[in-house]
């Protein structure tokens, strides 16, 4: 312990948490319920040994169980941690304090070291200390987006996946500038709002199994992993200084909301990478174990809802506090625009495990002044098998990741019987869901696939998974994908295939597109992105898990697919209705291949949809959307309204760029009556009054 003289202690103050830069030096505070003996540990930067190691006075530096100090002349840039000790301690099975430990603190806003992936490992983690940030820096007038949900696009995208590639040409690959770089590619495709993998800490080396085809150590890529909940990650920092994380991701947000492109992030506050009784401490099993984690009481085993060996309290009364300011901190200080909570059942458990009917931690979410415009969005099921798609207590705030979208769309579009009832019921927002529980169409966030599972070209290119590079012998991964192959497993020279799985591609993102609720596209889809048929792709940093850039040349046909299906849904509010009320929104009608006649018989495999604005000379445009899903072409009836020309705006048995059109330039159609849609297909026709100025007689009837 070295000498405090240049450094006076006081008493400090119990709030804020964290470590706090004041006039004259810096406060800190930190919860422990149950240790009764503590110390605050002060480092220069890039110095492993402390300079200062100053126990604190149980009487007059704790309030209640804040631990708290003041350190005069200190100032930002140095680092700190805590140690924690309870004597006597008549349970070590819960109160698991190791004093040799230096813990950092859960309210750190940034990490020291930690900038190259892949190097962490058990003992790395230990020599990571909290950094005291004052992190002044101008935002230029930045304010949130504000979108409303109904009208919003999602893409979900990894930070070092989407730029890590050689082909991306980012003069920063893999970080938060490299995503800078790729901007006005993502501004062009049209989505409003980019859904990020995990960007705080976590722990990337937390395994020693290797691929066994090439030896390369498997890496946890995806992040679900978390150790600082605060703390940008580090590894997606460019320059490798200590605290430019904070300011590179503020760079990127900027960015972004100057492009018109809102942020949300997905984030994990179920489990730590602490992992269970034989993983490393280095922060909240040594603060206070008994209250940061879902333990088995007296025992003291780890309840574990979430798959990762252990389970984060929740609804704990400090937990709930931790998890609402830290995400007040990404809204009020690094301007997110809203959050996607991966396993957000769990945070509705009781301190046991159980189920609550009114979880005190979403409601406060729910109703926090603070996050009143942030978007919420729940994955609302959990590794123990509680699933809450439809019933996750909402308070007609939170959205969920819809999963029975993603299945029964999967599953029409793949040729099952029975499935035209519930398309019809996905395609209008899924109100067997959400309507019931007092929300609207777009508290359902719609995909068809997500960075869980197939990427849209391995589902229309594979009937099963092939894991086997993630070393569990082709265990891990979900077995029933609803996925088809086209006639032939994996790559295929065959044009007929390679046609047709082409063709399934664009009929799945047509579907999601038109599909009333919040569409969400998977970064890489819309350039036909492959993971070689791994369905679980969470190890794999290398080009299973990196953006191909050049695949964006080479199915530019695909991505023009989708650029301009994003384009036709922002054009039409038809298709972005907010209400499930039907006397508020666009008249709807169901179609077979006889006009009036749908058939939701369990043979079908074709449906049709009439939407218009039942307002006499309305100037919206009427849209009528054709499913065919039959190996069998199908003639179907149009309905004829007085004035009105039908246009072909999307038929995806055609070649492009005749596979699409440009919202406006949509060729009539000869004859106005009816319509062949092609094997396995989906059709857009809009109508339009005649004398409309963007009117062009085109005789393109295929």
């Amino acid at each position: 312990m070295s000498s405090t003289e240049a450094f006076a202690i006081r008493r400090g103050s119990p709030l804020p948490l964290g470590a706090t830069p004041r006039r004259g030096g810096v406060n800190f505070a930190i919860f422990s319920q149950h240790a009764t003996w503590a110390a605050l540990v002060l480092f220069r930067p890039g110095e492993e040994e402390p300079f200062l190691e100053q126990q604190l006075d149980p009487l007059t530096n704790r309030t209640g169980f804040i631990w708290h100090a003041f350190v005069e002349e200190l100032n930002p840039g140095y680092q700190y941690g805590f140690r924690f000790d309870r004597q006597p301690n008549d349970d070590p099975r819960q109160h698991r304090y190791d004093p040799s430990r230096v813990l950092f603190d859960p309210y750190a806003k940034a990490l020291s070291g930690g900038f190259e992936w892949g190097t962490r490992g058990p003992g790395v983690i230990a020599k990571r200390r909290s950094i005291i940030l004052n992190d002044p820096f101008d935002w230029q007038d930045d304010q949130p987006l504000n979108y409303p949900l109904a009208d919003s696009i999602i893409y979900e995208l990894h930070v070092r996946g989407f730029t890590r590639h050689e082909s991306s040409g980012a003069a920063q690959p893999g970080t938060f500038l490299g995503l800078i770089e790729k901007i006005p590619y993502l501004k062009d495709l049209g989505i409003t709002a980019v859904e990020l993998l995990p960007v705080y800490e976590f722990e990337e080396a937390d395994t020693d199994r290797v691929n066994p085809f090439t030896g390369e150590p498997l890496l946890n890529f995806w992040g679900y992993h978390p150790m600082g909940f605060f703390s940008p990650n580090a590894c997606y920092c460019s320059s490798g200084h200590d605290g430019d994380q904070v300011r590179e991701f503020k760079e990127m947000v900027r960015a972004f909301h100057k492009a018109g492109i809102e942020v949300i992030l997905d984030v994990v506050f179920n489990h730590t990478s602490e992992g269970d009784e034989r993983g490393e401490t280095f922060c909240y099993r040594g603060v206070d174990n008994a209250v940061y984690y879902m333990l088995d009481r007296p025992g003291g085993r780890y309840l574990n809802f979430s798959g990762c060996g252990n389970t984060l309290n929740c609804n704990h009364p400090q937990v709930r506090d931790l998890i609402r300011d830290c995400v007040r901190y990404w809204v009020t200080e690094m301007h997110v625009d809203g959050f996607r909570f991966d396993l957000a059942s769990i945070l509705g458990r009781d301190q046991d495990g159980s189920v609550l009917t009114n979880p005190p931690l979403l409601e406060m979410l729910a109703h926090d002044p603070v996050l009143a415009h942030t978007k919420l969005i729940a994955e609302a099921w959990d590794a123990a098998g509680l699933y809450q798609v439809g019933t996750f207590p909402a308070w007609g705030r939170w959205a969920e990741w819809n999963g029975q979208f993603r299945d029964d769309v999967r599953r029409w579009v793949k040729g099952d019987g029975g499935m035209a009832p519930r398309l019809a019921t996905r395609l209008l927002g899924s109100p067997d869901l959400y309507q019931t529980s007092a929300r609207q169409p777009y508290h359902s966030i719609n995909f068809v696939t997500c960075h869980d599972g197939f990427t849209l070209n391995d589902l229309v290119s594979y009937n099963q998974k092939h894991n086997w590079a993630n070393g569990e012998d082709n265990r891990d991964g979900a077995d029933d994908n609803h996925s088809w192959n086209c006639g032939w497993e994996g790559p295929t020279a065959s044009r007929e295939v390679l046609f047709l799985r082409r063709r399934q591609m664009k009929n799945l993102a047509a579907i999601l597109l038109m599909s009333h609720g919040v569409p969400m596209i998977l970064g890489g889809d819309e350039m036909g992105r492959t993971q070689f048929g791994n369905n679980n792709a969470y190890c794999q940093d290398n080009e299973v898990s990196w953006v191909d850039w050049a695949m964006a040349d080479s199915n530019a046909d695909l991505g023009r697919f989708f650029r301009l299906m994003i384009a036709f849904r922002k054009q039409h509010a038809l298709l972005r209705r907010t209400e499930f009320d039907a006397a508020s929104g666009p008249r709807i009608e169901w179609h077979g291949v006889r006009h009036n006649e749908p058939d939701w018989s369990h043979h079908c495999r074709t449906i049709a949809l009439h939407l218009y604005d039942p307002m006499p000379g309305s100037p919206e445009d009427q849209i009528y959307f054709i499913s065919n899903t039959h190996w069998e072409p199908h003639t179907f009836e149009l309905p004829a309204v007085a004035g009105l020309r039908w246009r072909r705006f999307a038929d995806t048995t055609l070649a492009s760029p005749h596979d699409i059109r440009e919202p406006g330039d949509e060729p009539v159609l000869t004859p106005q009556s009816f319509y062949t849609a092609g094997p396995r297909s989906v059709v857009i026709l809009v109508g339009r009054m005649q004398g409309d100025p963007v009117e062009r007689v085109h005789q393109e009837q295929p």
